[in-house]
C-alpha cells in the first residue's frame, strides 16, 4: 500500500460514509407520507419515444396544495406514458389527466399502509447501517495492512483505528435520526 493511500484513508471513509447517508436520504424521500412531495414521482421511468426516461427529466413536477402534486409534461405526447408508470410504480394513487397535466391527488394513508412503510424505512435504515459497517471494516483492514507492511506506527494504527470508529458512530446516529424524523412524519395524521 502506498503512503498517498493512507493518508487519505480518513477523508475517504468520511466520503463513502456520507455518500450511504445520501442514498438513505434519497431513498427516504421517495416514500410516501401523507404530504405531497415531488420525490415521490420523480424518480419513476417512463417509456418515451423508446427509451427509459425518468419523469423529472420530461415534466416539472410541482406542489400547488399539501395533498396535491401537478405533473406537467414539456411534450404533450408523453402524459399517456408517465400515467402508465405511475399506475405500474404501486404508489397506490391514481393520476388524474386532462390531456396537458396529470394531478395526483395524495390520499391519506391508513394506519396498515403507515405500519407497513414504517417497516420499510427500518429495514432501508439497517441497510444503511450495514453499508456504513461495511466502510469501516475495509478502511480498519486497510490501516492493519499498512501497519503490518511497516508504512505507520502502532501508535499511529491506534490512531486511525479510534478516527474510523468515531465516523462510523457519528454516520450511524445520522442515520438513527433520519429514520426517527421519517418514522414521525409517517405517523402524522
Amino acid at each position: 500500500m502506498s503512503k498517498p493511500k493512507i493518508d487519505n484513508l480518513i477523508p475517504e471513509t468520511k466520503q463513502r460514509m456520507s455518500n450511504a447517508i445520501q442514498a438513505l436520504t434519497a431513498n427516504f424521500s421517495s416514500v410516501r407520507t401523507g404530504k405531497a412531495s415531488p420525490a415521490l414521482v420523480e424518480n419513476i421511468s417512463v417509456e418515451y419515444y423508446g427509451s427509459t426516461t425518468k419523469v423529472r427529466e420530461i415534466a416539472s413536477i410541482t406542489t400547488p396544495e399539501p395533498r396535491l402534486l401537478v405533473i406537467q409534461p414539456w411534450d404533450q405526447n408523453a402524459v399517456g406514458g408517465i400515467e402508465k408508470a405511475i399506475l405500474a410504480s404501486n404508489m397506490g394513487i391514481s393520476p388524474v389527466s386532462d390531456g396537458r397535466v396529470i394531478r395526483l391527488p395524495i390520499p391519506e394513508l391508513s394506519e396498515e399502509r403507515r405500519v407497513e412503510y414504517g417497516k420499510m424505512v427500518k429495514k432501508q435504515a439497517e441497510d444503511a447501517r450495514i453499508e456504513v459497517r461495511n466502510i469501516r471494516r475495509d478502511m480498519n483492514e486497510l490501516a492493519r495492512k499498512a501497519e503490518k507492511n511497516s508504512e505507520i506506527t502502532e501508535d499511529d494504527l491506534d490512531d486511525l483505528l479510534k478516527e474510523i470508529q468515531k465516523l462510523t458512530d457519528d454516520s450511524v446516529k445520522e442515520i438513527d435520526r433520519l429514520l426517527a424524523e421519517k418514522t414521525e412524519e409517517l405517523m402524522q395524521v
